[in-house]
């Protein structure tokens, strides 16, 4: 599970209560569309014919520019996600990565799960005793990717949700 019980006011729009701007929002999805991308090889290299996950990405990316709706983009997700279940270890993950980047028109808080499916990737990728390592080097670059404008609202996320999504945010 990667969403809390409780959805944070700090990710959810203004027009539905919370607190979270547009471009904000569109931040958020910029930035999981990123970090699935960068794991993306980890899936395309065992199913090439398979093009779900990384148009789930580019529907993130499409959204916000606003070039296709909410739905669209969130749908592309669910078919990312269709993509991992059949698989296994890094391949998997990284599908999922890609899957939860496409939710984030639909809710901003799967920003975080594209994060975590894709630090898992990076682990699950690593050679025999260096999966750590590994997760830890993902969990630098994607902070590193982070727009300024965000930075802090994610790292608090990160805080707030690290234990239900695999403690792989301690980096």
């Amino acid at each position: 599970m990667i969403l809390p019980k409780v959805r944070d006011p700090r990710f959810v729009t203004i027009r539905r209560g919370g607190t979270l701007t547009d471009s904000d929002h569109h931040l958020l999805a910029l930035w999981a569309a990123s970090c699935a991308e960068h794991v993306l090889d980890l899936f395309e290299s065992t199913q090439p014919g398979d093009p779900r996950p990384r148009q789930a990405i580019e529907h993130a990316r499409a959204w916000a520019r606003g070039e296709v709706k909410m739905t669209e983009a969130r749908a592309a997700g669910g078919h990312a996600m269709g993509a991992a279940r059949n698989l296994r270890g890094a391949a998997r993950h990284a599908a999922y990565a890609a899957g939860q980047a496409g939710a984030v028109a639909h809710v901003a808080a799967h920003e975080l799960g594209a994060a975590a499916y894709a630090i898992k990737a990076a682990g699950a990728a690593a050679p025999e005793g260096e999966g750590e390592a590994a997760r830890r080097l993902e969990c630098r670059w994607q902070r590193d990717q982070l727009p300024e404008t965000i930075r802090e609202l994610v790292l608090d996320d990160q805080r707030l949700r690290n234990d239900i999504c695999w403690l792989v945010f301690d980096c």
